[in-house]
């Protein structure tokens, strides 16, 4: 355990480091409000990687419906903030506990299924997620939420995101995450061994909906309006991108996939007719030469000049 802290501080420091920097450059005016908002988007992506790689990557279970989860975290955080003007801490707690409690009545039922089951189910509940929002008028409908106060910042983001990634790495190395992972190797194993694998499968999921309904109370305080067109399928799967292309099984894959999907996707914005066949070329040839995505199971502490920060890891190396 005191490795365990001491390498928690370790990343601690190195991450107040790069939050100095960040925001040293963003105060000084030498990073314009075009990459600022997109440095917050980075953040919140990282935080919807992270989340569902706990379920994709580290439990094995294929969730198709992310998005919905964070459309949840979105609306109840804008009506407690707006409506009701709570501060954002409010409305990002009960966004996460609002997606959580959604996330484990799902999860009861549907993650007995495996495969392309589970993920047609979890793809079915996430429209149904969406299309239920849109026919709400107390929200707004089809046209949207307006008049959200503008209270997401970098700090709220970045803190939130390294407190989302401390989380998860601890719980994937308490004896729940191996729970997790021994689900991933071999489901009947696991519980052959004694593993209550719905149990430890709707947990994971569970803790999985209430990140991304953080997330999603960050991304709509972002701006002044929000619309169910933004939680579509296509967000769900994008998200499935950055946890594949960063590594399923390993947070410093959500990070890097995050960061390059969604750098990627800002840098190309000023060509438009040919941002998404750059950004789709990329991926196949990801897929040719890195099937395994940017770390597969590694995380960064495993190449030599990091190793002496953690001798604990969250799946294969």
């Amino acid at each position: 355990m005191n490795i365990q802290r001491k390498n928690d501080l370790m990343y601690l420091v190195l991450g107040l480091v790069i939050f100095g920097i960040v925001y040293g450059l963003m105060e000084g005016g030498m990073i314009g409000s075009f990459w600022k908002l997109n440095i917050i988007i980075i953040c919140i992506n990282i935080i919807m990687s992270a989340s569902l790689n706990l379920i994709n990557g580290y439990t094995g279970q294929f969730s198709l419906g992310h998005a919905g989860f964070m459309a949840v975290g979105c609306y109840v955080s804008v009506i407690l903030t707006t409506n009701f003007h709570m501060p954002l801490i409010v409305g990002m707690l009960a966004g996460g506990a609002a997606a959580a409690l959604l996330g484990c009545l799902i999860g009861l039922p549907t993650l007995r299924l495996n495969g392309d089951y589970l993920a047609i189910a979890t793809l079915g509940l996430g429209e149904i997620i969406r299309i239920v929002i849109m026919n709400i008028n107390y929200v707004g409908g089809a046209a949207g939420f307006t008049g959200i106060p503008h209270l997401t910042t970098f700090p709220w983001v970045f803190f939130t995101m390294l407190v989302t990634l401390f989380f998860i790495k601890n719980f994937v190395n308490s004896t729940h995450g191996r729970a997790c992972i021994a689900i991933r190797e071999n489901e009947i194993a696991a519980g052959a061994m004694g593993i209550n694998t719905t149990k430890y499968k709707v947990m994971a999921f569970t803790i999985g909906a209430a990140f991304a309904g953080i997330a999603g109370a960050l991304f709509a305080h972002c701006f002044y309006i929000i619309n169910p067109s933004s939680f579509t399928f296509m967000a769900s799967f994008n998200y499935l991108i950055m946890v594949v292309l960063g590594g399923l099984g390993s947070l410093t894959g959500s990070v890097a996939g995050a960061f390059v999907v969604t750098a990627l996707s800002a840098a190309l914005a000023s060509w438009p007719e040919f941002r998404m066949i750059i950004y789709a070329l990329a991926l196949i040839l990801l897929m040719f030469y890195r099937p395994q995505g940017l770390f597969g199971y590694v995380e960064l502490t495993a190449f030599k000049p990091f190793r002496f920060l953690d001798r604990t890891k969250g799946g294969r190396e």
